[in-house]
């Protein structure tokens, strides 16, 4: 048995109806901020309980562009974790500021404790990140960017939907970043994102920094770019944001069967700690694997795509060399890179495919690996 991790081929199996929009929207040539992507902008924000939702390129460039226009650039430091996608770093990279780097907690997480040693008088922000779908200890960060006078920033690309103590991620700061790539949660057919925020002249400035700066076709009021969010992927997150409940909510229970299948190899699989109050999207259903490396080709040897994200932290990194961090600084972060693994865990899973995972999986620690 085949069991993918990639879902894109099931999502889009019936593609008539999709085309059918976009057939629609090049009838009318709304193709540039059009009429679809203010109602995608309106949907999003309603979805994650923000006032503001601009529609931007790509989630990278939801990072970098709250940023850059709150003040951040050269001689800046934005503090971040280094268990992260490389797009967290590199968006503090791209305004011009220096990314300072602390290590995860037992959830992947930003480790609050390791934070205000951190801070130095260059520190501007705080970068967040809800990596694999799990949520950081926001009232721990809040405090203590509150204490120093610091902006809070929120990578929230692999988290849509997800919530603390029945509070929306990107609520908690200046703005946050989430991506529609096309193997996030909510994914639209190419590179998108979109910035929210509670800020009402932070969402002005964003709508007209992503098109030139222009107030209209003949002024402009800033020097902008050009990173709008293409209308016609404003169509496909139309059509799917109504999937965006039956989607986490099959995650949830995926990982809620893959969780209570390891409490008899609890020596061999260990789940990451989860905070009480978070609601955990599972944009990645991430464990901690004994003897990782020979379970990963076993699996995919099964036919399982299995994956590891990521086998090398940032640090660790060719390009963060000139960070300065050597290997040993961050020893969580450094030990998770060689024991997690993930596991299909998508919502168009049968229920076959998520027994034969766990039966391969089983099978394999017949061998008798543990912690």
């Amino acid at each position: 048995m085949k069991v993918p991790f990639s879902y894109l081929d099931r999502q889009f199996q019936n593609v008539d109806d999709y085309l059918a929009d976009i057939r629609q929207l090049v009838i009318s040539g709304d193709f540039t901020l059009g009429k679809p992507l203010k109602e995608f902008e309106e949907k999003f924000a309603k979805k994650v309980g923000m006032p503001h939702a601009i529609g931007v390129g790509t989630g990278t460039d939801a990072l970098i562009m709250p940023m850059k226009l709150c003040g951040i650039g050269p001689g800046d430091e934005v503090i971040t974790t280094t268990m992260t996608f490389y797009a967290t770093v590199g968006a503090i990279v791209a305004t011009g500021a220096r990314p300072v780097l602390v290590d995860s907690e037992d959830g992947f997480m930003i480790d609050p404790s390791k934070i205000e040693e951190a801070i130095t008088p260059k520190t501007k922000a705080i970068l967040t990140v809800t990596f694999s779908g799990n949520i950081p200890d926001m009232e721990a960060v809040a405090k203590i960017a509150n204490k120093h006078n610091l902006m809070i920033f929120e990578d929230t690309c692999q988290s849509i939907g997800g919530l603390l103590d029945g509070k929306p991620m990107g609520s908690w700061g200046r703005a946050a970043g989430y991506s529609l790539h096309p193997l996030k949660n909510l994914n639209v057919w190419a590179d998108g994102g979109v910035v929210v925020t509670r800020d009402d002249e932070l969402s002005r400035q964003l709508r007209l920094y992503r098109n030139h700066g222009l107030i209209n076709r003949d002024e402009i009021a800033m020097f902008g770019i050009n990173c709008r969010l293409d209308t016609i992927q404003a169509v496909v997150g139309n059509r799917l944001l109504p999937q965006l409940e039956f989607i986490t909510n099959r995650r949830i229970e995926i990982a809620g069967i893959y969780d209570r299948a390891w409490e008899d190899i609890a020596d061999c699989i260990q789940p990451p700690r989860r905070r009480k109050g978070v609601r955990h999207v599972y944009h990645l259903y991430m464990v901690r694997a004994k003897r990782r490396d020979e379970l990963l080709t076993h699996l995919q040897g099964c036919g399982i795509q299995a994956k590891i994200h990521y086998p090398k932290p940032i640090h660790l990194q060719p390009a963060a060399h000139i960070l300065g961090y050597p290997p040993g600084r961050f020893p969580k972060a450094e030990m998770d890179c060689k024991e997690i693994i993930t596991l299909p865990a998508h919502q168009h899973l049968t229920d076959a495919e998520i027994d034969f995972t766990i039966r391969c999986v089983k099978d394999f620690y017949k061998k008798g690996a543990s912690f």
